[in-house]
């Protein structure tokens, strides 16, 4: 199935394939969302078969929008197909825009709007196998230790988030 994601071309948003706007660097809108519980964070481990950063760990969900479909619905939609979580609220923190290569001659160059949610006691997310191979709940108070421990094993935005938004996302 073609994706075409919301992207700026020549200052306009166009609608681009998604591995198009990844290999030329382009600069397009994108989701992350953040799932909390008792204080820690669910980090998911990427499918080994994805196009980029596979078997990397990552925040609950990233994704890109489909053309003209709002960013809320899409964090909904995508925190339900990629690890079976319904039904939580998700709260609107702020909108980051980020560049970073990601391996493989592919540049995100995203414009992301962050998404947190509270998941509740006695849930567990049902990862996708097509695209989680693995969930963890890490406590939120030593996760950059752990990214700065073992920067090789987390993807790159999740990297930037936490040194450049923590704040905005966990605060």
């Amino acid at each position: 199935m073609t994706i075409h994601i919301p992207t700026w071309v020549d200052g306009t948003l166009q609608p681009v394939e998604k591995l198009e706007a990844h290999q030329r660097g382009l600069r397009h809108k994108a989701i992350s969302v953040f799932i909390l519980r008792d204080g820690k964070v669910l980090l998911q481990r990427r499918a080994l078969h994805k196009y980029h950063t596979p078997g990397l760990w990552a925040n609950a969900c990233c994704t890109h929008p489909y053309w003209e479909e709002d960013a809320l619905t899409c964090a909904t939609r995508r925190l339900n197909e990629e690890l079976g979580i319904a039904g939580v609220s998700l709260e609107f923190r702020d909108t980051v825009e980020y560049r970073a290569d990601v391996g493989g001659g592919l540049i995100e160059h995203e414009v992301v709007d962050i998404f947190v949610g509270e998941m509740p006691a006695g849930r567990e997310p049902v990862p996708n196998p097509d695209e989680v191979m693995d969930t963890i709940w890490t406590p939120l108070d030593t996760l950059a230790e752990d990214v700065l421990r073992a920067p090789d094993t987390f993807t790159p935005w999740l990297q930037i988030y936490l040194r450049e938004h923590a704040g905005v996302i966990f605060g």
